[in-house]
């Protein structure tokens, strides 16, 4: 039964020519039709077989041709994408956090009280912006992109990491973020970054077999 992945895989590799990632696309795919030989134990043949895996897998040539498509998306810009997005929330949050202190607008004073009453509920958005990024990344350059998500990851917390450091050491008043700068929020704050990273992973590993 390794006759048919062989020629399977023989022929993505063909297909792919010199793409970059033509090394782990190909590892990524064997892992699959290995999954797919253990899954199809009743395939009598080996023709059953390759059936079997082009029905899962798509064939050959149309993977190869999707990853030539990919190549339009190129890690550099997946990454700086992100990376702004986050600096984008960050320059957000600054920048209400500061017009809200300065100068004491009603209006304004109502959206900050209606954001500070529900912490959790912009954590876990938060989190599923994590999430999104793993999966992206995942979806878009499978087995390769698991630098790539490190790389990202650590450049876009960043802003992150700047902004506890400032108010740890009291540069920015802690009075600017009352009534959310508690112990518990403090707590909750360094768990949630703690966790950000195996979230962003999970949401790798989903996109990554998303691709296939």
């Amino acid at each position: 039964m390794e006759r048919p992945k062989s020629r399977f895989l023989e022929q993505l590799a063909i297909g792919l020519g010199k793409h970059p990632d033509k090394e782990s696309i190909l590892l990524e795919y064997e892992s699959h039709i290995d999954e797919i030989i253990l899954e199809s134990l009743h395939c009598l043949n080996e023709e059953e077989l390759m059936e079997s895996i082009v029905s899962r897998l798509g064939s050959p040539e149309e993977i190869a041709e999707a990853w030539k498509e990919e190549l339009a998306v190129t890690p550099s810009n997946m990454k700086w994408l992100f990376i702004l997005m986050n600096i984008l929330f960050f320059v957000g949050g600054s920048l209400l956090t500061l017009v809200h202190n300065l100068y004491q607008w009603t209006w304004l004073t109502t959206i900050w009280e209606h954001l500070t009453a529900i912490p959790t509920l912009i954590a876990f958005l938060y989190m599923f912006f994590w999430a999104l990024l793993g999966y992206e990344i995942g979806k878009g350059f499978g087995h390769g992109g698991r630098k790539l998500l490190k790389k990202t990851f650590l450049l876009s917390l960043m802003p992150n990491l700047l902004l506890m450091i400032l108010t740890v050491f009291e540069i920015i008043p802690h009075s600017w973020f009352a009534p959310l700068l508690t112990k518990t929020f403090i707590i909750a704050c360094i768990i949630f970054t703690v966790i950000l990273y195996p979230i962003s992973l999970l949401g790798y590993r989903w996109g990554r077999k998303a691709s296939i």
